[in-house]
């Protein structure tokens, strides 16, 4: 039986690599040229633009927690929004891989100032490595308004799979 031509067009666009960057680009906001005769098109695909305009950073979220306690909400809070994919999700397994003590200092802008282990995961140094560079990648931290310089702790619960949760909020463990 043939192909109406809504399908021959939709096979086309999702087999053909130019067809599959112009719709890449349009999804960008990029202009995308007309289709150039199939046998030119491998050789004038469209590039890429470079970006021109200054990306800033996103402002620091602002955290009105009165005390180090509440402020540890707030962080715990903030790692989890941006690491959704790696929280673990219902209570953890009983046994874990590593269990790991951290102190963070955050700055009155919401920067990292200095992290202290108060109880590294010493048999898994990858563990320790992925926790203080997922610090890291999480800052700007929500400014502590309140507080100006804080100091807070949160125990990082690392399953094997390398998802993880936060004793501050975590699930529980069965």
């Amino acid at each position: 039986m043939p192909h109406s031509s809504r399908q021959r067009d939709r096979s086309r666009a999702t087999s053909d690599p130019a067809a599959i960057w112009r719709r890449i680009l349009a999804l960008f906001g990029h202009s995308v040229p007309s289709q150039p005769a199939p046998e030119t098109q491998a050789a004038t695909l469209p590039q890429p633009r470079p970006r021109t305009e200054a990306v800033n950073p996103p402002a620091a979220p602002a955290s009105a927690a009165a005390s180090d306690r509440d402020y540890r909400r707030d962080a715990a809070a903030h790692v989890y929004a941006l690491n959704a994919g790696r929280i673990y999700q219902g209570p953890l397994p009983p046994l874990l891989h590593a269990i790991g003590v951290l102190q963070v200092e955050i700055e009155a802008s919401g920067a990292v100032r200095q992290l202290r282990w108060l109880r590294a995961p010493r048999h898994a140094p990858q563990v320790v490595a992925e926790i203080e560079r997922t610090v890291h990648a999480a800052a700007p931290f929500p400014a502590p308004l309140r507080l100006g310089r804080v100091t807070y702790t949160d125990t990082w619960l690392w399953d094997e799979s390398g998802r993880f949760q936060l004793d501050t909020l975590t699930e529980g463990q069965l």
